[in-house]
């Protein structure tokens, strides 16, 4: 029979302390890299396997977050909440915590969700995605004194909670300023409904202050909908019928945009933007959240530093739990990704 392989094996293997080797387990943040990865290297080679009930014995703690699965939509978009969870499982798991997913339709459902787990489940902490004004899954956790931090900022919460976010409103700012730079002056936008999409506003104050600030006017150049393909195309023939139509568009989400190129290619004979904008010419799209369809058709898209966000959530949760001081809110800068069709 093979030897039992313990703290101490692991410890005289990475040549470290069994403190360093509990140290790596159960608080990885407070050891430096370069002896973090030789413990994890020697726990790999040496095939050991942490003993989880005497460990939340010791500290308290499962080791367990959970987070939402969001409900299947188009396909598209539902692609950039899964990058966060891969993100966040990879990054979780190398801070010594398992990532629990469980699944709601809306908030009140994922309260109900929250009870449930608690009450089944041994959980340490939340990470919430999609916030919300007037949001009433942070309030139910606070009232409970549930650690979570979210992934979307507090938009109206007295007692802001630790949170990261993408700066959207610099995103389509970056698209609006890029459409500018390549000759556009009306430049359409298509996106959420209003006021109920807290994101949604963001993203249409990036395309409305960017062109105010070209001296361009913004008046009926942009249209509300609900996300989706069929959604987009339909809005984008609204804007191509009018009696001055856009030379190009931003739109929330890359559905939205897919949706547009849609009307846009049907519209006339289509060949890739080219050259400066002419009247009647082929109108440009750009699209936000730079999904992998994005990237197969040709779309120039908005992109999210999802894995990043997903990492900062993870180390202010461990801070929140660790009670140390967390730097927070986070926000972060998206990029844009030129392709084809902008």
């Amino acid at each position: 029979m093979s030897q039992k392989v313990t703290i101490s094996t692991v410890a005289a293997h990475a040549r470290v302390s069994r403190q360093t080797v509990s140290n790596v387990l159960n608080a990885p943040h407070i050891v430096r890299e370069e002896t973090r990865l030789r413990v994890q290297e020697a726990i790999t080679e040496l095939g050991y396997r942490a003993n989880q009930a005497a460990r939340q014995m010791r500290t308290g703690r499962s080791r367990l977050i959970a987070v939402r699965i969001e409900p299947t939509r188009d396909g598209i978009n539902g692609s950039v909440l899964d990058r966060f969870l891969h993100g966040l499982t990879e990054t979780a798991e190398s801070a010594g915590y398992r990532v629990m997913l469980y699944t709601a339709t809306d908030a009140h459902q994922e309260i109900d969700a929250f009870d449930d787990l608690l009450g089944a489940y041994d959980l340490d902490a939340f990470v919430l995605t999609g916030t919300e004004r007037g949001d009433p899954r942070t309030a139910w956790l606070a009232g409970r004194d549930v650690p979570f931090v979210t992934f979307g900022r507090p938009w109206d919460a007295p007692d802001p909670h630790p949170w990261v976010d993408v700066d959207n409103a610099a995103g389509t700012a970056q698209a609006t300023r890029h459409l500018l730079a390549t000759g556009h002056r009306r430049i359409g936008y298509i996106g959420w409904p209003l006021p109920t999409s807290a994101v949604g506003g963001e993203r249409r104050s990036g395309w409305h202050e960017t062109l105010r600030e070209a001296g361009v006017d913004p008046g009926g150049l942009d249209r509300e909908t609900v996300d989706g393909i069929a959604e987009g195309e339909r809005t984008m023939r609204e804007l191509l019928a009018a009696a001055e139509p856009p030379t190009a568009v931003v739109c929330a989400s890359d559905s939205l945009a897919l949706g547009a190129l849609q009307a846009v290619r049907g519209s006339a004979a289509y060949a890739p933007p080219a050259g400066p904008p002419t009247p009647g010419g082929p109108v440009a799209v750009v699209g936000f959240d730079d999904t992998p369809v994005a990237a197969a058709v040709g779309l120039t898209s908005v992109s999210q530093p999802l894995g990043v966000a997903a990492a900062r959530c993870v180390d202010l949760l461990t801070g929140v739990l660790d009670g140390q001081p967390v730097d927070s809110p986070v926000l972060l800068q998206p990029s844009l990704v030129r392709r084809q069709t902008a």
